[in-house]
């Protein structure tokens, strides 16, 4: 038989993730790789979903999604960022971030549109665009002063007369920037002038620290009306498993998603939605214990990976840290991630994967932060082998 996956997908394999998580598995390595915590999220939120479950709310939820949520995501919006959106219309909700993704660049893109990314960038945004015959193009960020950051220029000259939309994440993964006041205007200002939708992954917006601000695109002149906002419980109340996402945006916007995502999952979990709807209420000030608990830990394992030998880019939000592994004698991430498990015991990912100019990433590692103090105090422990 021919190959039988399609010729546009045909780059894209088992992901980096499920690829280097076996690993870990088949090695009885530390997983400091994928972006999974290993403790649950609010107990009453938790305990919320078992409530459903046993009061019948079992069937197909409307495909929009349930009321409850819609409002509770519509109030949120409002509460933090000062945007209104109408639950009846502006909001969607979703299975997980990644089908809110791949639904709108589906439902907005038409084969041969340009789609502008930030290099590196999360790996369903290359499969999504592919999946819709549309064409990436990467815009990479290179650290200045401590972070990751992007020309505005190249950005300009990224876009051309088959640029449909600009794929935005921030807090951003892998690398942990947050985009600030003035990156985000270069982007609006791109979008206003040359008429693109703003695809904007917002997954992290909670999970910033020391002080850095999360600015939501939407709130931008002129922004609300072209983009599409995502967010999604899995990081704000770690539960990645309950896969329950959302978007929000203008009334058209919507119903071009949705009219893609009938058919691709029809509609999400019920129960989830409901426990959901409530953390968004009553479970804020959870997240922001997650919050400072998280940035404890990533201080902890930027201290062990400094003590290692590493580079380190201290990032300003999500769960993860960028690491530089020239200076243990290293230049290829992608053959070090393959024998760490060997050398250390320690699964990391090498962020090349994450780009279309690989050897820009070629020196990176990155490492999740989201897990308990004595497991990364125990990989920090295998990880000092590399320098001896």
């Amino acid at each position: 038989m021919n190959e039988p996956l399609v010729r546009r997908m045909r780059e894209f394999g088992t992901t980096v993730f499920a690829t280097m998580t076996k690993l870990a598995v088949e090695t009885g390595s530390i997983n400091l790789g994928q972006g999974f915590p290993d403790t649950d999220g609010p107990a009453r939120m938790l305990e919320h979903a078992v409530a459903a479950v046993r009061d019948g709310f079992n069937q197909y939820p409307p495909g929009p999604g349930v009321p409850e949520l819609r409002q509770a995501v519509a109030d949120h919006r409002k509460k933090w960022y000062g945007l209104a959106y109408d639950p009846d219309g502006e909001v969607l909700v979703t299975v997980g971030a990644t089908e809110a993704i791949a639904a709108a660049v589906l439902a907005l893109c038409e084969p041969g549109d340009e789609v502008v990314v930030f290099e590196p960038y999360y790996d369903s945004y290359a499969a999504a665009v592919a999946l819709a015959g549309a064409v990436r193009r990467p815009v990479t960020l290179r650290v200045d002063a401590g972070r990751f950051t992007f020309d505005p220029a190249e950005l300009a000259a990224a876009v051309g007369p088959r640029t449909r939309a600009i794929l935005v994440n921030s807090p951003h993964n892998p690398t942990g920037t947050v985009f600030n006041r003035q990156e985000l205007e270069a982007i609006a200002e791109v979008c206003r002038e040359r008429d693109l939708i703003a695809i904007s992954d917002e997954v992290y917006e909670h999970l910033t620290f020391d002080g850095v601000e999360h600015i939501p695109l939407a709130t931008l002149p002129g922004m609300r009306e072209r983009t599409v906002m995502i967010s999604s419980a899995g990081k704000s109340f770690s539960v990645t498993g309950w896969k329950t996402g959302w978007i929000c945006a203008p009334a058209p916007l919507v119903g071009a998603v949705q009219a893609v995502k009938q058919f691709l999952t029809f509609t999400a979990a019920a129960p989830w939605q409901l426990a959901v709807a409530y953390g968004l209420r009553e479970e804020m000030d959870w997240v922001a214990g997650l919050r400072a608990g998280l940035q404890a830990k990533r201080d902890r394992l930027i201290t062990g990976l400094e003590s290692a030998g590493f580079g380190v880019l201290r990032p300003s939000g999500t769960y993860f840290v960028q690491t530089d592994i020239r200076p243990l004698g290293f230049d290829d991430g992608l053959e070090l991630a393959r024998r760490l498990p060997e050398l250390a015991g320690v699964v990391a990912i090498p962020t090349q994967a994450f780009y279309d100019h690989a050897a820009r990433g070629r020196h990176f590692l990155r490492f999740a932060f989201c897990k308990k103090d004595e497991i990364i105090d125990e990989a920090v422990t295998r990880l000092r082998r590399l320098g001896g």
